[in-house]
């Protein structure tokens, strides 16, 4: 019998090494490094895989490839239509990744229910439940269905007979980390597993024309657990955000091939399962704290989709040596350079206050048009002054104080004027060749300093 032989495997990228290290000398992670067993050497034939990983196909010319439309499939679902950009296209492999419990399978079951009501054939496979978990969530769901098949198994060579028999239309797998190949000696989890059963996973889906979504775990920090591999290797990447305590999720799209990235959904989590959100300004906005002073209302780009939503910020007089500021919602080091342009631009005297900002509803602001809310919030709370209800504010601040041009104002504008405010406060530069919606005054500021004097948040 040969000697079992021990490698190192980076849980990043994939980078094996014969002994162990702090950092990786590929991808340059720190401890990333995993113990697992090599395959023994006289067994080549175990390590062969089934069928040939290339295609043996031939290079074209690029104007001889035929035009042919992507053919998509509705999930019965619109807010995830809108983040996959239009359904579920065929051939297609799709990896939802979130916190345990925020929703995936139960969102999944019902993409299940709606493809086999319409007519094609789903295969379930669980790596996680056995079928009767699986039915009595069906159940609770109403995803009954004979187009509905589940099958409960982790080694990917009986799965792969089973699709190949079977040829269903979408195939879910739930989750990628509990499958695995018996010809490889880790364990599930494992780089090699994870990246072998992608790999079959993609192959059955580019053959079979079968739309594949994968369910993946996330780590601590909030990134799908596995090789970073993975997430090249689809065609798409869902993450579903949002607090389990909470009844509204978000489904955001970082990676879309076949659609816009960026792209967001939300859904509310109720008994019969996900519910989607049509009007999220509407909800983002329901429970608003009218005529207090610190909340400005921003309308936001998430991909091709326009939101309204409430920037609150706090200040109080510090007891502390040194200031605190707290952000929720948007990145801390733009909290500081704002509050830096504040104090030196616009004469705000924030060195001895405390700032707590946060953005209602579990929303992440990452553009640049939330700055001129954020610093019209903090002078707001500062002054302890109300900005008008009928106000929405949007723009980006330079370190110099100025007011710079921000992306699609006319469609910002429309979706104020929808949720009935009157008046906006704009960069000066977006007024050129933008016709304001009917009812909606349009004010043009150029400087930070101009912003508050219009808004009456000036020192006293």
């Amino acid at each position: 019998m040969a000697k079992v032989k021990t490698v190192y495997v980076c849980s990043e990228c994939g980078y094996e090494t014969p002994r162990w290290l702090g950092r990786c000398p590929d991808c340059g992670s720190w401890n990333t490094l995993v113990e697992q067993e090599s395959a023994p050497a006289q067994e080549p034939e175990a390590k062969k895989l089934k069928r040939a990983p290339g295609g043996g196909s031939d290079p074209v010319r690029i104007d001889e490839i035929p035009d042919e439309s992507m053919l998509r499939h509705s999930t019965g679902i619109g807010e995830l239509d809108r983040v996959l950009g239009g359904g579920v296209v065929e051939g297609s492999l799709v990896l939802v990744g979130g916190d345990p419990g925020i929703g995936k399978s139960t969102l999944l079951t019902q993409v299940s229910a709606n493809f086999a009501a319409a007519g094609r054939r789903v295969l379930y496979v669980s790596g996680e439940e056995s079928t009767r978990q699986i039915k009595l969530r069906a159940r609770r769901l109403g995803a009954f269905s004979e187009n509905f098949y589940v099958l409960s198994e982790n080694d990917m060579n009986i799965v792969e007979r089973h699709a190949e028999r079977l040829k269903p239309e979408l195939m879910i797998v739930d989750s990628i980390q509990t499958m695995y190949r018996p010809e490889l000696a880790s364990a599930p989890g494992s780089v090699s597993q994870v990246r072998e059963s992608a790999s079959i996973l993609m192959r059955e889906a580019k053959v079979s024309g079968c739309a594949v979504m994968l369910v993946g775990h996330v780590t601590k920090e909030g990134a799908i657990a596995g090789p970073r591999v993975l997430e090249h290797m689809v065609d798409a990447v869902l993450y579903f955000e949002g607090d389990r305590q909470h009844q509204y999720r978000l489904l955001r799209a970082v990676k879309n091939r076949f659609g816009s990235v960026n792209e967001l959904g939300m859904f509310e989590m109720a008994e019969s399962g996900m519910k989607e959100v049509g009007n999220a300004s509407e909800v983002l906005l329901s429970d608003r704290a009218h005529n207090q002073s610190g909340s400005v209302v921003l309308c936001a780009i998430e991909g091709t989709r326009p939101l309204l939503v409430d920037v609150q910020a706090l200040v109080a007089t510090t007891v502390f040596g040194n200031p605190r500021r707290m952000a929720s919602g948007v990145d801390a080091g733009r909290l500081a350079l704002l509050l830096a342009v504040l104090e030196k631009r616009a004469g705000a005297p924030l060195y001895n206050q405390d700032v707590y900002i946060n953005i209602a509803g579990g929303m992440e602001l990452d553009e640049p048009a939330a700055d001129l809310a954020l610093c019209v919030a903090i002078a707001s709370a500062h002054r302890n002054r109300c900005v008008g209800g009928s106000w929405a504010v949007m723009g980006e601040v330079g370190l110099a104080g100025e007011i710079r041009p921000i992306a699609q104002p006319e469609r910002r504008l429309a979706e104020c004027r929808r949720l009935g405010f009157t008046d906006a406060l704009l960069p000066k530069g977006n007024l050129r060749g933008v016709s304001a919606p009917e009812g909606l005054r349009v004010h043009g500021v150029e400087t930070l300093v101009e912003a508050l004097n219009t808004l009456g948040l000036t020192a006293r």
